[in-house]
């Protein structure tokens, strides 16, 4: 069995972020054995007036891959993360979404609702309705439980497998300031490597690679995006700046 798990809404200025939060999540699931739990990733829903939120309003989702019949347990096991490692003020909410229980179409409702939040202010009232009807849990653990609506939403933006950077940095074991494509792919767990326009680099191409290397959702690989920049007189590609990765 295969579960999506979003949270959202679950942090202040000054406290530990959702991120981390997830990360304890998937801790557990993995060091308890019921699972293998794919990378996390950040969703970026709407920045309104009328939309709170205490950072950037986005969520956490993460895809598992059950040893067994472990979803309950799951369930559980989050719900008191999220009491016991939420902050004072947040709102935090949680999604955990069964493909296999539902429809081509069903998914494409999740789908909408994720791209919705990314443009519209949205309720608890519409979330709840979604989840209801289609038999996705959904709850809230604090707070207004506005949490849920973007826990929703991030499972549907994950669901898109082209929305959300990855949390964290890929590492590479090189002194080298530039490597081959192949030596990323085959030193990291980024699947490919290419430009926002889509054109993707064979392997053989150089990469002046900085000081850390961000991914991106990307028809459901993990993308490193690159860009062409003048070193020393020379055309060369270089990771996208943290300010072009803001609309993944």
């Amino acid at each position: 069995m295969k579960i999506f798990l979003c949270i959202d809404d679950t942090d202040n200025i000054d406290s530990k972020g959702t991120g981390a939060i997830a990360g304890e999540i998937v801790t557990l699931i993995e060091s308890s054995g019921w699972g293998t739990c794919q990378n996390i990733s950040r969703h970026q829903l709407l920045v309104h007036p009328d939309v709170p939120y205490t950072s950037h309003n986005s969520s956490m989702c993460f895809i598992v891959d059950f040893n067994g019949d472990y979803l309950e347990a799951t369930i559980e096991a989050a719900i008191k993360v999220l009491e016991t490692e939420s902050a004072e003020g947040s709102d935090p909410g949680l999604c955990v979404f069964v493909p296999e229980r539902l429809t081509q179409h069903q998914h494409q409702e999740i789908v909408h609702f994720g791209l919705r939040a990314k443009r519209e202010v949205l309720t608890k009232e519409e979330a709840y309705q979604l989840a209801e009807a289609l038999s996705i849990h959904l709850s809230e653990h604090g707070g207004t439980g506005q949490g849920v609506i973007g826990a929703l939403a991030g499972v549907g933006l994950r669901l898109t497998g082209n929305d959300g950077r990855f949390k964290g940095k890929h590492k590479m074991n090189t002194s080298k300031k530039t490597v081959t494509v192949k030596e990323i792919l085959e030193e990291t767990t980024i699947d490919i490597v290419r430009t926002s326009a889509g054109l993707i680099l064979d392997d053989e191409e150089q990469v002046a690679i900085g000081d850390k290397l961000k991914s991106v959702l990307l028809d459901h690989k993990k993308a490193l995006l690159v860009e062409s920049v003048k070193v020393d007189g020379n055309m060369m590609w270089q990771p996208c700046s943290g300010s072009s990765l803001k609309q993944y």
